[in-house]
């Protein structure tokens, strides 16, 4: 028989109404009382209805997940674990989360995500680039919002972002301590902060070691950084540069496009091209050679996330924070040193 309220306030020896105030936080218990009726909730194995719970806070206890098809088809294995990271934290924090993906074409004619229009959540988390015009039908609503892997243009919210430009210029230093000059950018829907901060370090990292930046050898035009535009921006550069020794791509999945596209031409990797991605995905170990990348604490950017959420709904505010997660370097056997194939 499933165990009620009741059966709490019975065992604990209280009423029920002291019960409800200990699990709804709605009014003060002494510590004693609040102690005995936890231990009796853990003892009895018993969970609240969440229902039950939201009529008497006025919370629903649903944080939103928003992200766009794209992101969630093409580079699911990153915001995935992004998503696992929420998840797992929302679970120590008693949330659950509601994901939805939308068009990244958004329009003004699309309908929001149902869980804004049925006031379903307490709060909002976006992971990745969304259109601005979603982000600007949301305000009304006045949910709190925290923002993963994107700035948006009112900069307003909390923030959980990589460490790109530092990302960049690991990527870009690994590729110079060994010994290579010739070092191309292959980028994609480069607005987006995260991409266009890579650049950056990119570039930083070369002017750092007194290398000219190449604007031929800096490709960046594709309207989507995955692996079809990945093959095809590399197919553009090693047209017009023959000699490029070595390629740092904005993802892993770009990198992995180029990757193909060498071997598809009979370039041997690393003898002839060395290649570094960003992310650290897992199909970077199932490639061949495996990709040397730059990692990201996908996981934990998911946690600071949802850490952020919850302080804002306790506070009833939205606390502008900003989490800058650090980034690192993992070599694997897609790069080498030049003098040493």
């Amino acid at each position: 028989m499933k165990t009620t309220i009741k059966d709490v306030a019975k065992k604990a020896g209280v009423s029920i109404a002291t019960v409800s105030f200990v699990i709804n936080n709605t009014k003060r218990v002494t510590p004693e009382t609040k102690s005995r009726i936890l231990k009796t909730i853990k003892s009895l194995n018993y969970h609240p209805s969440k229902s039950a719970v939201s009529l008497v806070s006025g919370k629903t206890g649903n944080i939103g997940f928003i992200l766009t098809d794209d992101h969630f088809l093409r580079t699911e294995p990153f915001y995935t674990r992004i998503f696992l990271g929420t998840e797992f934290e929302a679970r120590n924090a008693g949330y659950y989360i509601l994901l939805t993906s939308i068009n990244p074409e958004f329009s003004k004619s699309d309908p929001l995500p149902r869980f804004i229009l049925n006031n379903s959540v307490d709060g909002i988390i976006v992971a990745g680039k969304i259109p601005q015009n979603l982000i600007e039908r949301m305000a009304p609503y006045n949910l709190p919002t925290v923002f993963i892997d994107y700035i948006p243009s009112q900069n307003c919210c909390p923030l959980v972002l990589i460490d790109n430009v530092e990302g960049g210029l690991l990527a870009t230093n690994h590729l110079i301590e060994l010994g290579h000059k010739n070092i191309a950018f292959i980028g994609g829907d480069i607005e987006h902060p995260s991409l266009s901060d890579r650049l950056a370090g990119y570039k930083q990292a070369l002017v750092n070691a007194k290398i000219p930046v190449k604007n031929n050898f800096i490709t960046i035009d594709a309207k989507y950084p995955d692996r079809v535009n990945g093959y095809n921006s590399a197919k553009r550069l090693f047209s017009k540069n023959k000699n490029i020794t070595a390629v740092f791509a904005c993802n892993d999945a770009m990198a992995i496009g180029v990757l193909r596209y060498l071997k598809d031409n009979g370039y041997k990797i690393p003898k002839d091209v060395s290649v570094i991605g960003f992310d650290d995905v897992e199909t970077d170990l199932m490639f061949s050679p495996p990709l040397t990348t730059i990692r990201v604490p996908k996981v934990e950017m998911g946690i600071e996330a949802l850490k952020l959420m919850v302080n804002t709904l306790k506070n009833r505010k939205s606390l502008y924070n900003k989490i800058l997660v650090p980034v690192e370097l993992i070599v694997r056997e897609s790069t080498a040193n030049l003098y040493k194939k």
